[in-house]
């Protein structure tokens, strides 16, 4: 079988399966992806392994589960001893580059402590990407990160301001000229005040068409990272207004959740972007922006894909287009993300291998569990690159290739919540404040050690608008989903220093250093 040479990485933010044109939502308009999928496998049942940007995010760089690579929210720093899809590619040739978000962090404490010094840190100590755009996402305080490539090329279009990431690309202009903040979510659908060539999403896609075309014949990954569409909800003309309220869907919630939630979703129901989604209004002006927020997408992507048969990539290139993550924008009474329902952990996946190997899978749709872990041992198996011990994800080879299936039973997903305001109210501690899901096939279990269980019949109620967490009826299935997460725990890797054949190598390295046993 012929490697690969090159990765084109394909990130949303907050982008849900279900709001994609290939995955069912039938007036969001995405053409260029729903070609993708018709010459890719698309996979149904793909979950990340927590629904907040930056664990997510390490999880698809690493292979490995956030209770293996520890870093549990946002910016929270990487082990220095931990390997991303970047380390494991540079070695071979191929140069890892990153466009748009990452939420990587060099893990500076441990970098002292071995005479390593913050201000000479960089990309190889922060996940190993050679840096073309970075940009990390939401950049509302411009004291903190005012001065982000993105801004500063917006400024050299006659965009001034001290942010105007947020004043231009992030507002639109009222009547009498004031400028209207999509922080205010009431504005979602007023025209960013810049035009759409000028977009965070085309300034990304422009800096990754320059990258390509600059490689030539080199091979290369390049992670392109969208932060659309992550709130703030705005976009520029004519995505604004090319849906309408009649396009939404409806709201996947009920009374009956709302009168008894669980503690968790408590708090997050009464917080302010929570209590805005509560109204239609709201839904009707702030859903129809993030579908055109997904055809911007869609739209640039279709850019890209054009690129690599310009220049003739598009036959050595594996393509990966996904999510970080999910978005709630209303349902189950909720914004944003941080609870395990299908909208916030359920990502859309599709993978285009263009050898001939993967012609029988063309336009196939997957539905085997698979998890964003399983991404790095894509990568490494599409550029014949090497295995490694440390990897708890699975190639997703076989699949593409109708040669196998992914043999998962299950998939997990952590999130802590003593990040958050959610943990403090509910007073929980910092050691125990995570919460754990496992989703078979018929079955979501999340389990907390001091709060109630959640517990949902996926093939009775696909909406999981009842848990069953508390009924007696089902103790015998949530000791079955506790055992599952037994397993799954008892299974993490955390022997990451010598490889499985050091090893089973040990015994034989001792005796030949003498090491043999004394006999009586």
């Amino acid at each position: 079988m012929t490697p690969l040479r090159n990765i084109l990485f394909i990130m949303c933010d907050q982008l849900r399966a279900d709001y994609l044109g290939c995955y069912g939502h039938a007036t969001i308009r995405t053409p260029n992806l729903d070609d993708l999928a018709s010459r890719s496998v698309r996979f149904d049942r793909a979950y990340v392994q927590s629904p907040v940007c930056g664990p997510s995010r390490m999880s698809f760089y690493t292979g490995r589960y956030v209770s293996s690579h520890g870093a549990n929210w946002n910016r929270t720093p990487l082990r220095v001893d931990e390997r991303t899809m970047a380390d494991f590619l540079t070695p071979m040739g191929i140069e890892p580059a990153i466009v748009g978000k990452t939420h990587i962090k060099a893990d500076t404490e441990t970098l002292g402590r071995l005479g390593v010094h913050e201000d000479t840190v960089d990309q190889r100590l922060e996940g190993g990407f050679v840096d073309i755009a970075r940009d990390d996402g939401v950049h509302r305080n411009a004291a903190v990160d005012g001065d982000i490539a993105y801004n500063r090329y917006l400024r050299s279009k006659g965009f001034d301001g001290e942010n105007p990431w947020e004043t231009w690309a992030n507002s639109a202009s009222g009547p009498d000229g004031e400028i209207l903040s999509a922080w205010s979510l009431r504005n979602a659908r007023q025209p960013a005040r810049i035009p759409e060539a000028y977009s965070e999403t085309a300034y990304m896609t422009d800096r990754a068409i320059e990258y390509i075309e600059a490689k030539g014949d080199d091979p290369w990954c390049l992670h392109l990272s969208y932060i659309k569409p992550h709130w703030p909800y705005m976009a520029p003309a004519p995505y604004n207004d090319m849906y309408g309220p009649d396009d939404i869907k409806p709201a996947i919630r009920s009374d009956a959740e709302k009168d008894d939630p669980h503690p968790i979703a408590q708090v997050m129901m009464a917080e302010g972007d929570s209590m805005a989604f509560h109204q239609d209004e709201a839904r009707e002006t702030i859903i129809p922006t993030y579908m055109g927020l997904i055809s911007q997408i869609d739209a640039h992507v279709g850019r890209i894909l054009a690129t690599l048969k310009a220049i003739g990539r598009d036959q050595d290139t594996l393509v990966v287009f996904t999510s970080d993550h999910g978005d709630f924008l209303g349902d189950h009474w909720l914004a944003d993300k941080a609870m395990f329902y299908e909208p916030g952990v359920r990502i859309p996946l599709i993978v285009y291998d263009p050898r001939p190997e993967a012609d029988k899978t063309r336009g196939s749709v997957c539905d085997d569990l698979v998890e964003a872990i399983d991404l790095v041992p894509t990568f490494l198996g599409a550029v014949d690159g090497p295995s490694s011990h440390r990897l708890e994800g699975q190639s997703l080879i076989p699949v593409l290739h109708g040669t196998g299936n992914s043999g998962r039973e299950a998939v997990f997903s952590e999130l802590d919540y003593g990040y958050i305001a959610t943990g403090r109210e509910l007073a929980l501690p910092a050691t125990q404040s995570v919460g754990r899901m496992v989703r078979t096939k018929d079955w979501k279990y999340v389990h907390f050690q001091t709060l109630p269980c959640q517990l949902f019949d996926l093939r009775n109620d696909p909406d999981e608008l009842r848990n069953l967490g508390a009924d007696p009826d089902y103790a015998d299935i949530r000791a079955e989903m506790q055992g599952h997460l037994l397993e799954w725990q008892l299974a993490l890797r955390s022997r990451v220093t010598e490889t499985d054949e050091d090893v089973s190598s040990w015994l034989d390295r001792m005796l030949a250093r003498g090491a043999e046993k004394s006999a009586w």
